[in-house]
C-alpha cells in the first residue's frame, strides 16, 4: 500500500501514436504539484410537467468531456525530452556526441500537429489505495521555465486533454537517478546570434512559450469528445529578467528597441569528454518592452525587464538538452 497522502502520488507519461488513443506510460517524472482534472459540460431537461417542482435527475445528460490543468516540476538532467518535444513541435531523436554517453536533443520551434501525450496520475486515498486518473490526448498549450537566486530551474506545463479514462491499470512507477539544474549553473547571454556573451548582475529569469490552439473542436459524431486541437494563432514567447543595475546594456536595448539574441543556459557536470549536462533556451531575437531602473530608496537598483521573443527572419527559437537519455 502507498502512503495515503500526496507522498504516495505519481505521474507517468508517454507519447501517443494517435491523438487520444491510450498508450501505457513508460516514463515517470518527479513533480512538485499538478492540477489536471476532468471537466464535463452538462445539460438539464427543463420540460414542464404538471406539479413537478424539481428537474428530473434522469433527464440530465453529459454533452462534452475534456480535461485541463498544469504540472509543475523541476527541470532535471534526465527525462525531459517528451514534454519538450510536445511543447516545441519538432520530432527529435537524441544524437550521440562522438562515441560518448552524452546525447543531444535539439527541440526547434515547429507546428505541434500530431504531438500528444498520455498522462497517467496516481492519486492516493487516505487508506493508501492509489486511484488511477489517465488523461488521453494531452497537448501542452504552454511551458514556462524559471530560475532565481538560490533555487532550482523549474518548469510549469499547461495541459489540454481529450478525456479522463479511469478504466486503465495504474502503471508501476520507477525513477532513474537524476538531479535538477539550478541557479549555480545558470548564465544569461545576449548579443549577436551565435556569439552571445554573458551578462552580469542577473538574479532571476523566466521564459514562457505559449502555443495557442483551437481546443474547442467538439463535433457531431465524436461522442462529446474533441478532435485534436490545432494551432490557431502565432506562438507567443515572453519573459522577464530581474537584475542588479550593474550596467546599461539591457536598458539601452529597451531605449533603442533594438533586437538581441538571448540565451538562457544551464551547464551541469561533465557526462563524458567535453560534453556536459545542458539545458539551453535560445531566442534569436528579443525586444525589451519594459526596463524601469527606478530608485526606490537606499537599496541597490533592481530593475525587472520584460521582453518578447520574435523571429529574426532566419533562425527559429530552440531548446537544447544534453543528457544520457538515448531516447525521449
Amino acid at each position: 500500500m502507498a502512503i495515503g497522502s500526496g507522498l504516495g502520488a505519481q505521474i507517468g507519461w508517454v507519447a501517443e501514436t494517435t491523438y487520444g488513443t491510450f498508450v501505457a506510460p513508460t516514463k515517470f517524472v518527479e513533480f512538485n504539484k499538478e492540477s489536471i482534472v476532468l471537466k464535463k459540460t452538462t445539460a438539464q431537461s427543463a420540460g414542464i410537467a404538471a406539479g413537478r417542482l424539481l428537474p428530473l435527475s434522469a433527464r440530465r445528460v453529459v454533452t462534452q468531456r475534456e480535461a485541463t490543468g498544469t504540472i509543475d516540476m523541476e527541470v532535471t538532467n534526465k527525462g525531459m525530452g517528451l514534454p519538450l518535444q510536445t511543447l516545441m513541435g519538432t520530432t527529435v531523436t537524441p544524437v550521440q556526441q562522438a562515441a560518448s554517453t552524452a546525447y543531444l536533443q535539439t527541440h526547434t520551434l515547429a507546428d505541434i500537429a500530431g504531438k500528444s501525450l498520455t498522462i497517467q496520475k496516481g492519486v492516493p486515498l487516505t487508506t493508501g489505495t492509489v486511484t488511477d486518473k489517465t488523461f488521453i490526448g494531452c497537448k501542452i498549450t504552454s511551458g514556462e521555465f524559471s530560475c532565481e537566486v538560490g533555487q532550482m530551474l523549474t518548469a510549469s506545463f499547461e495541459i489540454d486533454a481529450k478525456d479522463c479514462d479511469e478504466a486503465q491499470t495504474l502503471a508501476t512507477a520507477s525513477y532513474p537517478t537524476m538531479s535538477p539544474f539550478n541557479f549555480s549553473q545558470m548564465a544569461l547571454k545576449t548579443g549577436s546570434f551565435g556569439t552571445e556573451t554573458a551578462r552580469d548582475g542577473i538574479r532571476k529569469v523566466s521564459v514562457k512559450f505559449e502555443r495557442p490552439m483551437a481546443t474547442d473542436r467538439f463535433y457531431a459524431g465524436q461522442s462529446g469528445l474533441k478532435k485534436e486541437p490545432i494551432s490557431n494563432d502565432q506562438v507567443k514567447i515572453t519573459g522577464s529578467i530581474e537584475m542588479d543595475y550593474v550596467d546599461t546594456t539591457l536598458d539601452d536595448l529597451h531605449t533603442s528597441d533594438a533586437a538581441t539574441s538571448l540565451v538562457l543556459e544551464f551547464i551541469g557536470p561533465i557526462i563524458a569528454s567535453t560534453y556536459a549536462e545542458t539545458f539551453r533556451i535560445t531566442l534569436p531575437a528579443v525586444k525589451f518592452d519594459e526596463a524601469p531602473p527606478a530608485v526606490d530608496g537606499f537599496a541597490v537598483i533592481k530593475p525587472t525587464l520584460t521582453f518578447t521573443g520574435l523571429y529574426d527572419g532566419t533562425n527559429q527559437p530552440k531548446i537544447e538538452y544534453m543528457s544520457t537519455d538515448v531516447t525521449l
